[in-house]
């Protein structure tokens, strides 16, 4: 029987979580402002679980040697592009941060994962603190599931959430969401940074001592981090954010923390009436309605893991109505990357930008952080400003350096071959990249510094 505990006032730091025993302006942890909040918590011990602490008495020192693998989970999920995301598969005692903004769909994707992981008759458990059993019950119909062996649990204490759990045994466990769960040894409000530590750890012990694969749902802020302390992100094993654009259904799984894969990896997804289809070939869906001869447009090839994407890259170069501050605008690439390259424009091809507006965007809602697109960005820069279209075959890659030179690009081969199964006849790459596309049967044209590029895109009429 648990004993009420005596409690304290304690300030923390709602963005990292830094704990002060007096309110402060600006953390000296992350150096926010105006973010320390007011919350009371026990004194004493903190609160354990007599189910959990005798699964743990038998713990003790064991050599590298002694410890036995324990392989993800491969494929069990049926869902390859969320597969794909995790490292490929679920690891036992694995616990899992899902975030995303509301109504894009984390709860959708997580009951469908539980209801697949359910098919072969084990059984799973859905943790509700937010809607009740037969609101979950509706989205799965919508969803047509039938999964006899996946429960519903409408519960928000973490002591009730760790019982059933013990009790029931699940092959995996969703918590909809951390925000709402509560501990005991906590007096703040559910949502606070202290409830949503102190559960969080009580979850974690959980996973870790059964084995059970954990998936936490978590609210973000209007800024689009996860909701609670900084801290909640080092505490799990893997954090996925699910993004979206505004004017496509379309949805990207992305790791930004991952102990068992790759963070590069990413997971596309088309929200259909009948829940979430994974994308097999993404290329197909950011090169969709794509415009033929039209000036600023031009497609690259991006990886993202080990997966090569094709995209389309516009850009818009205008003049600038604001004498001597022109704009500089970009969606989805990097803006300080993106004034690098327009500076090696303005002094390798001498071409003057200084009063032009120039806006740039990446289609489909996709961001990009590689260098391998930098040629393909200045190429649609070029064309814009020329207003001269390249032709709809053609790709462009490379990284380009300060001096104007072009830098050969990683997995040239993987993106050729995308780029020749969706119809391009030619690639622009580096000249250092020449033995790279030797397999492949697509024309290239070798380009060894920026100041060749016109005379490539635009060949002279003879």
């Amino acid at each position: 029987m648990m004993v009420k505990k005596k409690a304290k006032t304690t300030f923390y730091c709602s963005s990292c979580g830094h704990q002060s025993p007096k309110w402060l302006g600006k953390c000296p942890s992350c150096e926010s402002w105006n973010t320390f909040v007011e919350e009371r918590e026990a004194t004493d011990e903190p609160v354990t679980f007599p189910e959990l602490a005798s699964l743990n008495k038998g713990s003790h020192p064991k050599s590298l040697a002694e410890i036995k693998n324990t392989p993800p989970i491969q494929g069990q999920t049926k869902i390859a592009e969320f597969d794909r995301v995790l490292g490929g598969g679920i690891v036992p005692g694995a616990v899992t941060l899902v975030g995303g903004d509301p109504g894009i769909g984390k709860s959708t994707l997580l009951l469908e994962v539980l209801a697949n992981l359910s098919a072969n008759g084990q059984k799973t458990m859905y943790v509700t603190g937010e809607e009740s059993p037969g609101q979950v019950k509706l989205r799965s119909e919508r969803l047509q599931i039938d999964a006899p062996t996946l429960y519903l649990l409408a519960a928000t204490e973490v002591g009730t959430i760790i019982s059933h759990s013990l009790e029931l045994k699940p092959k995996a466990l969703v918590i909809d969401s951390i925000q709402t769960v509560t501990a005991p040894e906590s007096t703040s409000p559910p949502g606070s940074v202290s409830q949503i530590r102190q559960a969080t750890a009580h979850l974690i012990n959980l996973a870790k001592t059964t084995g059970i694969p954990l998936f936490l749902i978590g609210h973000v802020t209007k800024e689009g981090a996860i909701a609670g302390p900084r801290i909640l992100e080092h505490m799990v094993d893997t954090v996925l954010y699910f993004e979206s654009g505004t004017q496509h259904p379309y949805r990207i799984l992305r790791a930004v923390k991952n102990r068992f894969g790759s963070t590069n990896e990413i997971g596309v997804f088309e929200m259909t009436g009948s829940g979430l289809q994974g994308v097999d070939s993404p290329s197909h869906i950011f090169l969709a309605e794509r415009p033929a001869d039209l000036a600023g447009s031009l497609v690259t090839a991006t990886m993202e893991g080990t997966r090569p994407i094709l995209t389309e890259i516009q850009a818009l170069v205008s003049g600038s109505t604001m004498a001597g501050i022109p704009r500089r605008t970009t969606l989805g690439i990097d803006k300080g990357r993106a004034s690098l390259m327009i500076a090696v424009l303005e002094k390798r091809l001498n071409l003057l930008l200084g009063d032009k507006d120039i806006f740039l965007n990446v289609i489909g809602g996709l961001k990009i952080i590689e260098p391998a697109i930098d040629l393909g960005l200045m190429g649609a820069i070029l064309s814009s400003y020329l207003d001269k279209a390249i032709p709809a075959t053609t790709l462009l890659l490379g990284e380009v350096g300060l001096a104007g030179e072009i830098r050969r690009v990683n997995f040239l081969e993987q993106r050729l071959n995308e780029a020749q199964k969706f119809g391009f006849t030619r690639a622009i790459i580096p000249k250092n990249n020449l033995a790279s596309a030797d397999k492949v049967t697509i024309s290239v044209a070798e380009i060894d510094n920026i100041t060749e590029l016109p005379a490539i895109l635009f060949p002279k009429e003879n």
